[in-house]
């Protein structure tokens, strides 16, 4: 049996498609989008996605899903639950668990283990080097050659520039692109956020913008030579920003950036108090910044949305935030902030928005989703763009509560999430 989604607002960056209309899905494939195709509905699941949104599902290519060895945190199952509600049909779990993934053997664990129990695709990233440690590279041969398309490093970054290089030379062979980390740690020191005014306010060790300057700079200049394909990840300063419009503007296609919405709505100067919810990796910078994001995304220097969802136990974001672990979740959260604080706010378009979270990182992975176009893979997510509700973190599928967006009134709720023509999260009002 197939599914028909009817009279929805069908938007597709693929073929820059925005118009009302109906699609039908039958066998894993999107099999027809047309104007009216009410001829399939007697033997149909159909929805009625009147005033709705129907888009590609989200591929979010920054996840930590904590799985294998904090999985108090988050667990695949739990993680992969959390992004079908929030629309994410793909995502990309980095390698930082414990142990790290750095092997053919830890990779299958975890490809082995998603295949039996998520609703979802989950892309295994491989670590760059052994145990994250920085001083020998992991077995990237090896897990490309059972499937890895992604490498990272992500939570620090190969301070090492030689071993770097090689790295970019063995990821170009595999043909696989690295997912990058940009951080100076010596920089960073026992910085907890952006350092600024707010810092002193609160009496906390400040980062400044030059530790993920200066190691997107020198890494870019790898890749320039190197030409392997990099993804700079959660950028957050107009100084990344200012280097990749230059690399844009140079014609190279080989390195791409994302940014995640905590760093295109909100500043330090919304850090209330020293609250370990506002604490993430880089930092929530200034308003300047932030501009120069937004900027990024419309000009295209800046490629993709994803969220960097970092789960934590309440303890792990107790204390201060000197103490305190980094990172926010995003999964439930980030599409209705995107919609609601970009689109609806005049920002972004709706196929700019389609697609930044979900073509251009479909492209980039070299996958076959993110789009709606007839013989696609049927992934599709149907949204309410009418009505607003509130964030409640008490309501996450997710493990992790670690937000600082809870109580905020959105619009874009999720009602049907499709991963390979398979209904896998459904709003609880509709049927």
């Amino acid at each position: 049996m197939g599914i028909l989604i009817k009279n929805g607002r069908i938007v597709d960056a693929s073929t820059h498609t925005d118009m009302t209309g109906d699609l039908y899905m039958d066998g894993g494939m999107i099999l027809e989008v047309g104007k009216d195709l009410s001829g399939r509905e007697a033997d149909d699941k159909v929805i009625d996605a009147r005033g709705c949104l129907v888009m590609p599902g989200l591929v979010d290519m920054h996840v930590h899903l904590r799985d294998p060895g904090q999985t108090q945190k988050e667990d695949i199952l739990t993680g992969a639950r959390a992004a079908a509600r929030g629309g994410v049909t793909t995502l990309v779990a980095m390698p930082n668990t414990s142990p790290v993934i750095d092997s053919p053997d830890r990779m299958s664990y975890v490809i082995n283990k998603a295949a039996q129990v998520s609703p979802i695709h989950v892309i295994q990233a491989g670590a760059l080097t052994q145990g994250e440690n920085g001083e020998s590279l992991a077995d990237i041969p090896g897990m490309a050659g059972i499937g890895a398309r992604a490498f990272s490093e992500d939570g620090k970054s190969v301070m090492n520039s030689a071993l770097m290089k090689s790295a970019m030379l063995l990821t170009k062979e595999a043909q696989a692109v690295i997912l990058d980390h940009c951080e100076d740690i010596n920089l960073r020191g026992r910085g907890c956020m952006n350092d600024d005014e707010n810092a002193r306010r609160l009496r906390l060790p400040g980062i400044s913008n030059a530790a993920e300057d200066v190691i997107a700079a020198r890494d870019i200049v790898l890749a320039l030579e190197t030409g392997a394909r990099l993804h700079l990840c959660h950028c957050s300063t107009e100084g990344t920003v200012r280097m990749m419009q230059a690399v844009k503007k140079s014609g190279k296609d080989n390195i791409t950036a994302e940014v995640c919405p905590h760093h295109l709505l909100l500043t330090s100067d919304d850090i209330p108090r020293d609250d370990p919810n506002y604490k993430m990796n880089p930092p929530l910078r200034t308003k300047k910044d932030v501009q120069a994001l937004i900027e990024g995304l419309q000009d295209g220097s800046i490629d993709v949305i994803s969220t960097d969802h970092a789960p934590h136990t309440p303890k792990d974001k107790s204390g201060s935030m000197a103490t305190a672990a980094f990172g926010i979740v995003g999964l439930e959260t980030s599409f209705p902030l995107i919609y609601t604080c970009l689109v609806e706010a005049g920002h972004l378009s709706l196929l700019q928005m389609v697609e930044k979270m979900s073509w251009n990182p479909a492209r980039i992975l070299g996958l076959s989703c993110g789009t709606l176009k007839e013989g696609s893979p049927a992934d599709v997510i149907v949204a309410d763009v009418k009505e607003e509700y509130t964030i409640d973190r008490e309501q996450f599928l997710s493990k992790g509560k670690n937000t600082p967006f809870d109580g905020w009134k959105v619009k874009g709720r999720i009602l049907y999430t499709i991963c390979d023509g398979k209904i896998v999260y459904r709003e609880e009002k509709h049927d």
